[in-house]
């Protein structure tokens, strides 16, 4: 397989990471009402986006499995950070959580440091 088509599926293994983390965060948010103890867990264990989130996570985790048979772990690990990026701006533009200056500049850093390893 192509290093190319490598980097494909390490940034869908990533993307599918950060899907997983807004999922779980509306799962969490649609079941914040629920009960205290075990019973108001398990309703929150199966809340439709909590269940999404978790199947965005096995997936993605079969995707790393897959791209770490393959390429070098310094290499593919450094891209698992675009899931910060990838996060923060979908909870910007879906969630409504704030995008405050130094966090742009942060996502910036983070995606500047991609590129010069992605590079190497």
């Amino acid at each position: 397989m192509s290093r190319f088509a490598l980097v494909g599926l390490i940034l869908a293994s990533v993307a599918l990471n950060a899907l997983a983390q807004i999922l779980l965060r509306l799962g969490a948010r649609a079941g914040a009402a629920a009960e205290p103890g075990p019973a108001g867990l398990l309703a929150l264990a199966f809340q439709p986006s909590v269940l999404g989130g978790l199947a965005c996570y096995a997936v993605s985790l079969l995707l790393w499995l897959y791209v770490l048979g393959r390429v070098e772990v310094s290499f593919a690990y450094p891209f698992l950070a675009l899931g910060f990026v990838l996060v923060a701006l979908a909870g910007w533009q879906w969630l409504g959580e704030p995008m405050p200056p130094a966090r742009v500049a942060g996502i910036g850093i983070i995606l500047a440091g991609v590129l010069v390893l992605a590079r190497s």
